[in-house]
């Protein structure tokens, strides 16, 4: 018959504790007997043998160990992390009577066994040394101190390597609770009534159970006075400790900014509640840390309870004798921290400001989602044990009272029933933390976060599986200048062997007449056909245009329609034409030139000409110079993602997001990109990649608000409260950061306004004779300058707070981008944020939506809001402009034009309101006045349009010299533009220059004249400088 086998018992580790020396030590006498005592957790382990240092020895040699047991069970090794070893150095002093013998105590070492839950099986500690009258501080030297050499043993590691990494450190840290109420007074007389401040916590302890954190001895100080900065934290009060242990090494609070906080009471309504509140009014302290350790499962458990109820309660109470086990407690309150930050991926601390309420069961369970009360179980454990110290002996009672009271999961109906009766009862007393607003600083840190953050690395590796960086461009011009560079070359070359021609033929004869030049020209041309020269110059060129249309102009291939094909020889000709030109001048210029002087644009120019451009509606043309832009640099991301903005706008998003992509292929940090990449991943709800994009452009600068901001609209649209609330949160802080120097600025120019403002009237004041009628009159003048300065400060200080919105930053960039979908729900939100309802920055972003989409009805409507609450808003006043102007209404939108460039600040984009406000004066026939804002568009930000427009202007008014010189800067600039061709032939028939009018003529129909009125006076124009040439012919011939 086989016996059963009894499951094997499972042993308990044994930590050992060895003190090796203590160094430095002083007694009484030079030679002198010590021993050392260890206790762990109020357990005396047990104490060393005496040993003698002698006057050669710096140190005692104790080589003490003992043991202590620690069960294998979660519980036990999570409460190790709470556990201190106390080691006691004594100084024995003999007598001569053995009856007389003493001790005394030398110092006390206090070292914790955290490295344990690390993972360690050993660790050594040289741990301080301190006496009964010594203080721990800040910057104090430990090197000339007395110190005790500690190593702790395990036989093997209490936590595998393998769960390691999934276990936890928590610590909780109950600070200061400030503005407590007024009934609670210091205590007075010769033998006051001693109150105790307690605060309580539950967190988890195993995948099961909770520990409950007591925070007990709170110390109520008056007020006057702010507390200590840089304060060091306590440990739990335990009655062996020293003064000097009672703190916690190298953890001091430090003073931190409101802004940084993660609590409650950070408006600046309540800046000036907490300043108060922290100087002048009583408070409550207890600067206590508790550290909890958490395995794998309590760490999952930690995470799954925030994620179910985010609000944790932290209670507290004021007692001034020993509570019984069902009575009432007083004053007894509770404070809900938000638990959410520490959900935020890299997360690991959060600390503010709480506001405490009055306990009730019904608010618990609403908020908290618990039904039972940790300080009504913390009484009835500490009732249940005070009644077991009484009836057993001195001993038992003992260890009873250095035990801290033990959770109870489990609880009696008839408990359950005590508590039911005792929450009917009225917490009055919890009704003045109320009228006091007291509230508690708390500070919850993780040794580790609970979500782990993607590192940057991480993010660009996964940017770059979506799209593959590019290879870098080789050194050296691009194949468009080399194409260009190429022709030069072969123009020289066929302008030296021209030469050589004309030097065979007539020397260095130069003393030619005009019409000796035409046969010299007839006589050239027919000696390089006969040779063959001329055939074979055509051929010599005929490669270098073949490249310049493949590299330069991006034509590989054919041209099937007619129109299309004589279009694109009709531009080709004029640009080989004006290269021509350049590579001559290169030729017979005596001065050297850069190797880029063919370009006659800058590319700031170009960029400006792209959106101008876009501005008036003629996108084939703002196409033209982005390309112009990406031709000439190529590797430049910007050029390519004002190409994808271009084709954002025109509603091609294929294209646009072949560009932006292309973008951040060329340069994988290009934030612009990187969030547009995002925004059309979103509109395609390919929210996995929109994810990758923009968390990887938060993580760069420049455009870090807006990034954080749809990133967190995604997780909005995905219903993920944390990570959205998190990219808000970090969106916030970027954008107090970036406004925070421009608000600085503006209270500066404010104060030293004041500042002189007080000095002037201070000298006024200190006059012996009175003011006469002239100086009070200019008194009351420079008053009135003072006043209106002073309040267009505030205005301006208003504009930046009313700017100061993560979703106006957005919604601007989304507008400038036409990202119209995306930016209508973040206009959605700003409305949702903002306490007063239709913001003016609201509307005007709305009626720019609407102008974008042609609603220009709805534009108006909202204008006009804003408008009525504000008439001297510049960007209104050119939106509605704008508005009026696209609807033919020009008068109207002269009107609002004119309103919008008086007012200060600019509009943002003054160059289209000028440039439109001169073309209605133009068609309402005031030349004058369309000189003057042509002049000023023209000074400001100069463009082929301004230039045409004030040209057009002066040839009105009979200005034709001015016209011209006009006409020909805009040509310089543009001379693909047919208004400007046609006004320049206009001056030539003016002027008598039939042949060159005809030329110019030419050349605005073959670049599109579509104005019919230009068409129709060159028309008239032409035939009646025709006819008066005929008539002139007909009088000679008949004089």
């Amino acid at each position: 018959m086989d016996v059963p086998q009894t499951p094997a018992k499972v042993l308990p580790h044994t930590v050992t504790v060895t003190v090796e020396r203590g160094n430095r030590l002083q007694g009484r006498k030079a030679e002198f007997q010590s021993f050392v005592k260890v206790e762990v957790d109020g357990t005396v382990l047990g104490e060393s043998e005496k040993r003698v240092r002698h006057l050669s020895e710096t140190c005692f040699n104790y080589e003490f160990s003992c043991s202590f047991q620690c069960a294998r069970d979660p519980q036990a090794i999570a409460e190790l992390a709470r556990k201190l070893g106390i080691v006691t150095v004594l100084d024995f002093l003999p007598e001569e009577k053995k009856a007389d013998t003493r001790t005394v105590v030398l110092g006390q070492a206090v070292l914790d066994f955290l490295p344990l839950l690390h993972g360690q099986t050993s660790f050594s500690s040289r741990v301080p040394l301190y006496s009964a009258a010594a203080i721990q501080t800040k910057t104090q030297d430990n090197n000339n101190k007395p110190t005790v050499d500690v190593v702790v043993h395990v036989s093997e590691a209490l936590v595998s390597a393998d769960a390691l990494s999934f276990c936890n450190l928590l610590r909780v840290t109950v600070e200061t609770a400030f503005s407590v109420p007024e009934s609670w007074t210091l205590p007075s007389g010769s033998s006051p009534t001693a109150s105790s401040y307690t605060a309580a916590l539950e967190v988890p302890l195993t995948a099961e159970k909770n520990q409950m954190l007591v925070f007990c001895d709170g110390t109520l100080k008056a007020g006057g006075v702010r507390e200590e900065r840089g304060r060091q934290k306590k440990r739990p009060f335990l009655p062996q400790l020293l003064p000097a242990n009672t703190v916690v090494p190298g953890a001091f609070m430090e003073l931190e900014s409101v802004e940084n906080e993660n609590g409650e009471l950070m408006g600046k309504e309540d800046l000036s509640f907490r300043k108060e509140a922290e100087t002048k009014k009583n408070r409550v302290s207890w600067d206590v840390e508790m550290c909890c350790f958490l395995n794998r499962e309590a760490t999952n458990r930690l995470r799954e309870t925030i994620t179910k109820c985010k609000l944790w309660p932290l209670e507290i109470m004021r007692s001034m004798q020993p509570l019984e086990e069902t009575s009432e407690i007083p004053f007894h309150g509770v404070a809900f921290v938000d638990m959410t930050h520490l959900l935020f991926p890299g997360a690991t601390r959060i600390r503010g400001a709480y506001c405490i309420q009055p306990f009730s069961e019904s608010l618990l369970s609403h908020k908290a989602k618990r039904s039972v009360s940790v300080l009504k179980e913390y009484t009835k454990d500490v009732a249940v044990a005070a009644r077991c110290s009484s009836a057993a002996d001195k001993k038992a009672a003992g260890k009873g009272s250095a035990k801290k009271p033990v959770v109870k999961m489990n609880r009696t109906d008839a408990v359950t029933e005590i508590m039911s009766e005792m929450e009917q009862a009225v917490n009055t007393q919890g009704n003045l933390y109320v009228e006091a607003r007291t509230y508690i600083m708390i500070e919850i840190s993780l040794e580790k976060p609970l979500i782990p953050k993607t590192p940057p690395e991480e993010l660009s590796r996964r940017v770059m599986a979506l799209i593959p960086p590019k290879p870098p461009l080789p050194k050296g011009p691009t194949k468009a200048q080399r194409a260009v560079q190429s022709y030069h070359e072969q123009v020289a070359n066929v302008v030296s062997q021209v030469c050589e021609q004309v030097e065979e033929l007539y020397c260095c004869d130069c003393s030619l007449t005009e019409i000796n030049r035409e046969h010299m020209k007839a006589e050239v041309m027919g000696e390089l056909n006969m040779s063959g020269r001329y055939f074979a110059f055509k051929e010599q060129l005929k490669h270098a245009v073949v490249r310049i249309v493949r590299d330069k102009m991006q034509r590989t291939e054919s041209i099937t329609n007619p129109r299309q094909r004589q279009e694109f020889v009709s531009k080709l000709y004029v640009y080989l034409v004006d290269e021509m030109h350049v590579a001559l001048n290169k030729i017979y210029s005596d001065e050297i030139h850069d190797e880029t002087e063919g370009f006659h644009l800058s590319q700031a120019q170009l960029r400006h000409f792209a959106k101008e451009a876009q501005s008036i509606g003629d996108y084939e043309q703002s196409l033209e110079y982005y390309q112009e832009l990406l031709v000439r640099n190529p590797s430049d991301p910007l050029n390519k993602f004002d190409l994808g903005s271009h084709y954002m706008l025109t509603g091609d998003y294929m294209k646009a997001k072949e560009y932006y992509h292309d973008a951040v292929a060329t340069d994988q940090a290009h934030q612009p990109s990187l969030i547009m990449c995002g925004v059309l991943a979103i509109m395609s709800e390919q929210y996995t990649e929109a994810q990758t994009f923009l968390e990887h452009a938060a993580t760069l600068e420049s455009y870090g608000v807006e990034a954080w901001t749809l990133l967190g609209l995604l997780h909005q649209s995905q219903e993920d409260e944390v990570l959205c609330e998190r990219a808000f949160l970090e969106a916030n802080k970027l954008l107090k950061a970036k406004g925070a120097p421009r608000l600085k600025n503006v209270l500066k120019v404010w104060s030293e306004l004041m500042e002189r403002s007080a000095e002037e009237k201070e000298k006024l004041g200190t006059r012996a004779t009175p003011p006469t009628p002239q100086e009070e009159h200019q008194q009351e003048s420079e008053n009135a300058d003072s006043k209106h300065e002073e309040k267009k400060h505030e205005a301006e200080e208003q504009r930046i707070l009313n700017r100061a919105s993560i979703y106006a930053e957005t919604v601007s960039f989304l507008l400038q981008n036409s990202a119209l979908q995306m930016a209508e729900r973040a206009l959605a939100q700003e409305l949702l944020s903002s306490d007063g309802g239709q913001s003016v920055f609201y509307l005007l972003h709305l009626a720019r939506l609407h102008l974008l989409r042609k609603n220009y009805s709805s534009a108006l409507a909202n204008l006009e809001v804003v408008l009525d609450h504000n008439d001297e808003n510049a960007e209104a006043w050119a939106l509605k402009g704008h508005c009026l102007f696209l609807q033919g209404s020009l008068n109207s939108a002269q009107e609002s034009y004119e309103c919008s460039l008086s007012f200060h600040p600019p509009p943002e984009n003054p160059h289209l309101v000028l440039l439109r406000l001169g073309d209605i004066c133009q068609q309402e026939g005031q030349f004058e006045q369309a000189k003057l804002v042509h002049l000023q568009a023209c000074e400001q930000s100069p463009s082929c349009l301004t230039w045409l427009g004030l040209g057009a202007a002066c040839y009105r008014l009979g200005e034709l010299s001015l016209a011209e010189t006009a006409l020909t800067e805009a040509n310089h600039l543009n001379n693909r533009n047919a208004q400007v061709w046609a006004y320049l032939s206009f001056i030539c028939l003016k002027s008598g220059r039939l042949k060159e009018a005809e030329q110019f003529y030419k050349y605005a129909v073959q670049f599109k004249l579509q104005n019919e009125d230009l068409i129709r006076e060159y028309t008239q124009m032409f035939d009646q400088a025709r006819f008066s040439y005929l008539d002139h012919c007909f009088e000679g011939a008949a004089s």
